[in-house]
């Protein structure tokens, strides 16, 4: 479908008392909880009566830098969250490593099991993470046969394995030997790229007999071309390529292809989903949140609104049909693409019951999705933005708006909300505000400078949210920082400089946007002594009602005694990267701050109720599960490769009530 232009708006709605419908009965069987990425546990052993009491109950360390050879250095963190396999299946707490060993642990007493080392290969400067793994029952197995329930991982060197989930053994049925490798199905791609810019990160998705995999592309940022941003689907019975969709649609029939240049459709790549997708099994529907279309920032070589890119798309599980789409940012220059994972969530409203697909963007909406048919549930609007961008872009002139919620962060800035610690800091701020290109949302980049508030990390980044469905909640922490994008004409380059380390990031030289005459330069908006100039909270923890598009509350999110040595009070509300999950007790659970605090609070009011101190900055999201009558809950906090180098770790923590509590 097309994008909607108007939709009706419903009313408040009451909500149902009790346990909904669509509430789930099972444990923590997917990255989001369940395939529909929810966060929620039905468990309310830990309430908001007795969660002050919470106590460590065991930690776990992957050591992972040991792996690494001597002074060789890469970028790595670890800020995935573990699943807990059904008893059928073992009732092992399961999880991957920076560097995609899949580990086992004991979910009890965190003691390990088994541990399976794909050994990728380590490329001195490169990035590595993996923030999840997917399981599978083999329907056709016997009951207690080799791997009749499968571990699915794929790699940053782009292979996908499948494991048996109680020994960690491979799946000899699987590929070759429980492995795919999945370079040779990308090199036959166009157009070409450097192909190890392409890396698998997120969890694959399973949908029927399906998995479902899709994966980054680093060079998007900085050339025009590099290799397609397809969805690939594999057969999870033996790894045969099944299907792929592309997010640049160079099917001369789709009905998209008609709205790009046959130009753009040859050079340009990126557009896969980087973070999560989500499943509904009923429907055999897998939900795609794709990523902007190469190059970042300038699209004068891609005309046109550039869909399928930065959109919510359905497909059709079992061969990868499009059922529908929508767009959320039109040719997509400010890198505002949704990397949350979508929330399948089923809200309750007249005593009747809505099945909506809710999709959290860096651009700071929340959009409700109707899952059927991918109408705006609370309506939406085409506004007028400028489209005075730099010679040879091409703007969009309107963007999308929901109607409800309204933006869940600021949306645009002006001098008069400079902020500092001290005058000086304050008039310098508000003087940089004055010189750079400022204004509301979607302000196109500029060679002058532009403001971009919110920043292209959030909003809502790839942490994303957490639905309650007795409450018909939806919690989601936001970024409320702003950032500099500065567009260099190719001639005012230094080439040299320009190619470096550092570039195009803060404090680094302008990166040239190979095939474009234009390099870029992003960083954040901060004042002479480095505070960001926008006022706090720089980070919220909000609550919004998917019943009637409701704001409930907002409260800072962390707290930071940095700024003490300069007289100034704590601030409140600071930098967080990683998501929440809520629980049937009541309680918010998140990390992701850098005060390196892991917090609860009460999901009706927002009040912090409990928090402690983590071996290093939680960026990742927390996981609760029930073992032997006791609730647990877990966190990675091991920091993160570029938002918390502080302390790179490897850390596992789980809390749980006192025994003599229970």
């Amino acid at each position: 479908m097309h994008q909607v232009r108007v939709m009706l708006t419903l009313l408040p709605l009451a909500v149902l008392a009790g346990c909904s419908a669509s509430e789930p009965t099972h444990d923590w069987i997917s990255y989001g909880g369940d395939v529909g990425g929810m966060r929620y546990s039905a468990h309310d052993q830990i309430d908001r009566d007795n969660v002050a009491e919470l106590e460590l109950a065991w930690t776990y360390q992957t050591n992972e830098e040991s792996l690494l050879p001597p002074n060789f250095f890469v970028f790595h963190s670890l800020h995935g969250t573990p699943l807990l396999t059904p008893p059928e299946a073992g009732s092992s707490l399961l999880f991957c490593t920076d560097f995609n060993r899949i580990i086992a642990l004991d979910p009890a007493t965190g003691a390990e099991r088994w541990v399976f080392n794909p050994e990728v290969a380590l490329e001195r400067f490169g990035q590595y993470k993996c923030r999840g793994v997917s399981i599978w029952h083999d329907m056709l197995a016997l009951a207690g046969a080799a791997c009749e329930w499968r571990v699915f991982t794929n790699t940053s060197d782009r292979r996908l394995f499948a494991v048996d989930a109680r020994t960690g053994e491979r799946c000899a049925a699987f590929g070759d030997n429980g492995e795919v490798d999945v370079n040779p199905i990308i090199e036959a791609t166009e157009p070409k790229g450097n192909i190890k810019a392409v890396q698998f990160w997120a969890p694959p998705a399973v949908v029927g007999d399906i998995i479902v995999a899709s994966a980054t592309v680093h060079s998007k940022g900085r050339l025009v071309t590099s290799y397609p941003g397809q969805v690939r689907g594999f057969s999870a019975r033996n790894g045969e390529f099944v299907w792929a969709f592309d997010v640049v649609p160079r099917n001369p029939g789709d009905p998209e292809a008609e709205n790009w240049t046959p130009e753009s459709l040859g050079i340009t790549g990126a557009g896969s989903p980087w973070a999560f997708l989500s499943v509904d099994e009923k429907r055999d529907l897998v939900f795609l949140p794709t990523s902007s279309v190469s190059p970042d920032y300038y699209g004068g070589t891609r005309p046109g609104d550039n869909r399928y890119a930065t959109s919510l798309v359905a497909l059709r599980g079992a061969t990868g049909e499009l059922v529908w789409h929508f767009q959320f940012t039109h040719h997509d220059v400010w890198n505002y693409d949704p990397a949350a994972q979508p929330i399948l969530a089923t809200v309750t409203k007249f005593w009747r019951q809505q099945d909506m697909a809710v999709q959290l963007t860096k651009a700071g909406m929340l959009w409700a999705l109707d899952r059927e048919t991918g109408e705006p549930v609370f309506g939406a609007e085409e506004r007028a933005v400028s489209t005075y961008g730099v010679p040879g872009e091409v703007l969009s002139p309107t963007q999308p708006f929901p109607l409800k919620p309204r933006p869940l962060v600021p949306i645009t800035i002006s001098p008069d909300d400079a902020f500092g610690f001290d005058e000086a800091d304050r008039q310098a701020c508000r003087k940089l505000i004055e010189d750079y290109r400022h204004g509301p949302i979607y302000t196109p980049p500029s060679s002058r400078g532009t403001i971009m508030f919110p920043q292209p990390g959030g909003g809502t980044n790839w942490g994303g949210g957490a639905f309650d469905p007795r409450r018909n909640l939806l919690i989601t922490n936001v970024s409320r920082q702003p950032d500099v994008i500065r567009l260099v004409p190719k001639d005012q380059l230094d080439m040299k400089k320009s190619a470096g380390p550092g570039a195009g990031r803060p404090g680094g030289a302008p990166a040239y946007i190979e095939g474009t005459d234009y390099g870029v330069q992003v960083g954040p908006l901060v004042s002479p002594s480095g505070v960001f100039c926008t006022p706090p909270p720089w980070s919220t923890l909000v609550a919004v009602n998917l019943a009637n598009g409701n704001i409930e509350w907002e409260v800072p999110l962390g707290s930071t005694t940095e700024y003490a040595d300069r007289g100034v009070p704590v601030v409140e509300g600071i930098t967080a990267m990683g998501g929440p999950t809520v629980t049937a007790g009541g309680l918010v659970f998140i990390g992701a701050t850098t005060d390196e605090k892991f917090r609860a609070f009460d999901t009706d009011t927002g009040e912090l109720l409990w928090e402690v101190k983590v071996p290093s900055a939680a960026m990742s999201q927390p996981m609760s599960y029930m073992i032997d009558g006791r609730q647990y809950v877990v966190i990675i906090a091991a920091g993160h490769q570029f938002f918390y180098r502080q302390k790179i770790t490897g850390d596992i923590v789980a809390f749980a009530l006192p025994e003599d509590r229970l």
